[in-house]
């Protein structure tokens, strides 16, 4: 059995279908799972019970970690470190590999231009600071014999079908197929990775079920070209085959903005992944595997093919 915990989510999704390729016991877990498999296993939880997760983790050989909550640091502060904490004692009880879906929060501001696995870790936002605390509770775990673990990381992802989570999607993908103006915080100026969410899924997939990939940390496939946030809004106007238009967001104005609407409020601390070059490296994972990653124009053919057509064809 190989568990998915936050099996509900974009990465969820696509790691569930990667994982029918290992095993036909997959077990979706969440507070309303539904079925991405015909096969699928259900099971329903409240991942901040210790007793739920103990009985979700049950029988399985794998356990792979997608959750995503609330993106609200208030949130993040109470939820996360009562996750990990539950997860790594199930693991551990139950002897159990634990694979945990992870972003780059933690990593220095000052080395961003070129991020691996070995970049420093110095987490300049208070979100970033929760996910290094977490990250450190599994390595730790890992180091000290206690468990079986590897962190499985992504640059912002994006990918079809993905909504409300991706930053791609909406600040360039919606507007501009509603022919409105894209928003762009910080500089178009500078190059930022974005990750396949699709690739993201099934490099998970074939990390938890790779023996040697264990108790490191692995940066997940991204295309190794990022585009400036001018070049990105280009392609993907381009593709729609309508004007691209933009506008900017600096800081000052992103803080105003969070005065009115929440989530806004919480991109403030996060704004210097935009103003600098965000470049994700994801070498390792490729020479070890033999796998490229999906390029950004067919990513954004397919995200447009599958979710924006008619509305791009009614916005001409």
């Amino acid at each position: 059995m190989q568990t998915i915990l936050g099996a509900g989510g974009a990465i969820g999704i696509e790691l569930a279908k990667a994982l029918q390729s290992y095993t036909t016991e997959i077990r979706l877990v969440s507070r309303n799972p539904k079925k991405v498999n015909d096969g699928d296993e259900l099971f329903s939880a409240d991942l901040l019970n210790y007793d739920d997760v103990q009985k979700a983790v049950t029988g399985s050989t794998v356990v792979y970690v997608t959750v995503g909550f609330e993106y609200n640091i208030k949130v993040w502060s109470k939820k996360w470190p009562k996750l990990i904490e539950n997860v790594i004692k199930a693991c551990k009880q139950y002897r159990c590999k634990l694979v945990f879906f992870d972003n780059i929060y933690m990593y220095d501001e000052n080395y961003l231009d070129g991020m691996t696995e070995e970049t420093p870790i110095n987490p300049p936002s208070k979100k970033g600071r929760i996910r290094a605390l977490v990250a450190k509770k599994i390595m730790d775990e890992v180091k000290a014999g206690h468990l079986t673990a590897l962190i499985a990381r992504s640059a912002d992802f994006y990918g079809p079908s993905i909504q409300n989570v991706s930053m791609l999607t909406e600040t360039v993908f919606k507007p501009l197929s509603l022919g409105k103006k894209a928003t762009w915080m910080g500089s178009i100026n500078y190059k930022h990775s974005f990750t396949y969410a699709p690739d993201a899924g099934k490099a998970t997939a074939l990390l938890g079920n790779s023996e040697d990939a264990y108790n490191q940390i692995w940066h997940l496939p991204t295309d190794t070209n990022p585009m400036t946030g001018k070049e990105w809004i280009m392609a993907i106007a381009g593709e729609m085959g309508i004007k691209p238009k933009v506008q900017v967001a600096p800081k000052f104005l992103v803080r105003i903005l969070g005065l009115f609407i929440p989530v806004m409020k919480e991109m403030v601390e996060m704004i210097y992944q935009y103003d600098r070059n965000y470049v994700f490296d994801s070498s390792k994972f490729e020479k070890r595997f033999g796998i490229k990653p999906t390029s950004y124009t067919v990513g954004i053919q397919e995200i447009i093919k599958t979710d924006y057509t008619r509305r791009a064809s009614d916005s001409k």
